[in-house]
């Protein structure tokens, strides 16, 4: 899912390419990605862009007459720039939005089609698409700790909960952790003040240095290489690989369809977290630290000697 520095670095490219253009019309490859029916599709054609903002993993088109157009990418959503009139690709392609400057194309790949469009009439009503966390960029020490510490969460789940703290997702979520050195289950109440001011820092740092890289990754261009999933990331998406700053291996904690990636020896005192499913599976047989880990990853490759 695109996050907070992925957002913004589309945000940038579409204002270079369609701020004080005419946005001529949406057409729609699938009539289901439009959420919203007041105003209607031929409302928006024709109007002037004069705004391009992020809206937590939200990217919101300002027109004229106080008319938005809300895109949220979800999972697998993606954008492209094109040349004027261009078609969207078949299968994943789902909307195209004619400038007349260009064509933006959106897509979304998979089965499982959750990206989204609102047509939306008045800065009140696209209120209602913002679910009101703190913008972890702007927000000072005090506002981040208030938010943060409000209610009892895990760290991860308090860092991607959009209703706490803005445009953080679970890859982001992952690298801030690892840079904080906190474990993903710690409780938000739980951190001392100097555990607070780690992840404030940790925060700040990951997706400021996010944005940068992929800032220079597009090199001007349209940014098309968006993924959740990048070889320069620390821990995210990187299970069994070794963590780049100690060397152990990088672990998983599995639940729905996400998954949180961590490094024992840099976040928890080399306490694996229990996977639910597998320590269900393996009861009492799974280990604990990373040297049971090793003892045990070591005693199941001789057993498997001839």
């Amino acid at each position: 899912m695109p996050e907070l520095p992925d957002v913004t670095v589309y945000v940038e490219a579409l204002r270079e390419r369609v701020l004080g253009t005419r946005l001529e019309r949406i057409r729609l490859v699938n009539p289901f990605v439009l959420r919203s029916v007041d105003p209607p599709l031929g409302d928006v054609a024709g109007r002037t862009v004069t705004g391009v903002r992020r809206l937590g993993k939200r990217i919101v088109l300002a027109l004229d007459a106080e008319r938005f157009v809300v895109v949220h990418l979800m999972i697998a959503g993606r954008l492209h720039w094109k040349a004027a009139g261009a078609r969207p690709p078949g299968r994943i392609g789902v909307a195209a939005f004619d400038f007349t400057t260009g064509t933006l194309v959106m897509t979304e790949a998979g089965t499982k089609k959750r990206a989204a469009i609102h047509l939306v009439r008045g800065e009140a009503a696209l209120a209602e698409h913002d679910p009101g966390g703190r913008e972890p960029l702007t927000a000072g020490l005090e506002e981040f700790r208030a938010a943060l510490t409000a209610e009892s969460h895990t760290l991860k789940r308090a860092l991607t909960d959009p209703t706490i703290f803005s445009g953080i997702g679970n890859a982001y979520g992952d690298e801030i952790l690892h840079r904080a050195r906190l474990s993903p289950v710690k409780l938000t109440r739980a951190l001392t003040d100097d555990e607070v001011k780690r992840l404030f820092e940790a925060t700040r740092a990951t997706l400021t240095d996010w944005i940068e890289r992929l800032r220079r990754e597009a090199g001007g261009d349209f940014p098309e290489g968006v993924t959740a999933f990048r070889p320069d990331m620390a821990v995210h998406g990187r299970f069994r690989q070794p963590c780049p700053d100690c060397g152990a291996p990088v672990q998983r904690i599995v639940y729905a369809e996400n998954e949180t990636n961590y490094c024992p020896r840099c976040q928890t005192g080399d306490r694996l977290l229990a996977d639910r499913g597998l320590s269900r599976l393996l009861k009492q047989d799974w280990p604990r630290t990373l040297d049971e880990l090793e003892r045990h990853v070591a005693a199941r490759r001789g057993g498997d000697r001839p």
